[in-house]
Order: structure tokens, then sequence, then C-alpha cells
């Protein structure tokens, strides 16, 4: 499990912390932790625009479990509490726009913790797409993947700079221009090469 924060003197959680300024030790008492099962991202019609499992059940289970979390929040009121206490676990949802962010952690969880840690997830994608919206997930779903994955492995924190986690990402992207222009370059080239060869078939 993965320390986040630890607890203020009178053994409270605290709310309020910064992650840019967190240092993650390995141990120790008097601690917060927060293990995220899965996390949801869907629309106010109930559409699935993400989904990360960082528990491995079959894909019928999956959709079995999707389904019926998105009814249960779509179904709740805006003035109800973020939380909800789902089977043995714990589901803390927010809703951003258009679009609902949902995890699922362990019951004895710290949720405002968990709120925290969505909050977090879309400063980034707001870092990365600017102002982002449900377009930019469906057309750049790929994009929020990886930013995801930048900032949980295995329902875990493991990079909490948000300057660090863009950064990976829009490294990826310019990895990814210059092989694309690589292969453009070698792609013309062929296609030159092809229409010499034609050309002095023809002769």
């Amino acid at each position: 499990m993965l320390i986040v924060r630890k607890k203020s003197p009178d053994n409270s959680a605290q709310v309020l912390w910064e992650l840019e300024k967190v240092t993650l030790p390995s141990s120790g008492e008097g601690q917060v932790y927060v293990l995220i099962h899965f996390i949801l991202l869907f629309s106010r019609q109930g559409k699935l625009r993400l989904q990360k499992w960082f528990i491995t059940l079959p894909e019928k289970e999956k959709k079995k479990i999707t389904r019926e979390i998105v009814q249960i929040i779509l179904a709740r009121n805006p003035k109800m509490s973020s939380f909800v206490d789902w089977k043995d676990l714990k589901l803390v949802y927010k809703r951003y726009a258009s679009l609902y962010f949902c995890c699922a952690t362990e019951d004895q969880d710290n949720e405002l913790l968990t709120l925290e840690i969505v909050h977090r997830y879309v400063e980034l994608l707001d870092r990365y797409f600017g102002n982002v919206c449900e377009l930019d997930i469906i057309f750049n779903f790929e994009k929020a993947y990886f930013i995801l994955d930048e900032f949980l492995m295995g329902g875990e924190i493991q990079e909490t700079s948000k300057k660090s986690a863009v950064k990976a990402i829009e490294d990826a992207d310019m990895l990814q221009e210059g092989w694309f222009k690589q292969y453009s370059s070698c792609s013309r080239e062929h296609l030159h090469f092809h229409d010499i060869c034609l050309y002095g078939q023809n002769q």
C-alpha cells in the first residue's frame, strides 16, 4: 500500500495537503493509505468513456459492475454525498462538467484523500489538454490512459508531480511525432524510387 500523507499530531487525517510537496516514506505508523480497485469515467447519459481496473476480474463481471455503479451514481441527487458504500468497497465520485469520475477504494480508506486523487487526475488532464472536456477523452482516449498510467500504478499513486507526469506524455508525443516524420520520409523515398523503376520499365 502506498503511503500518501502523515496524519496530523491530533491523529486526524489532514484534508488540506499538496501532492507536489508530499514525501512518500515506505513505512510507519499514523499514515494514510489509499488503494484504488478501479476508476471509471462516464457521461451523464451513462456512456463509459474510460475505465482502469487494478484488480483481475472476468470481462463479463467488469461490465456487470460498471453497469450497476453507473446506475447507482446517476440516480443520486446532486446534493447527496459523494461517498457510497457498495458491497465491501467504498465508491468515491465527483462530477466535472458532463463527466463523472468514480473510484472504488477499500472501505477503510480516506474518502477525502481519494477525492483529492480524483481532482489531481482532472488537473493533469486540464494541464495537458487545456480545459479538458468530454470530447478530448473520446477522441484522445489513449492520452487520457497514458496520463492515468503516469499518475497511478497498481491502484497507488506513483507520481505526485503534475509537471513530471505531463512532461512524460509530452516527451512520448515528441518521440511519436519524430517516428511519424521519419516513417513518412521513408515512405516518400520508397514511392519515389518505385516511380523511377516504373518509368524505366515503360521506356
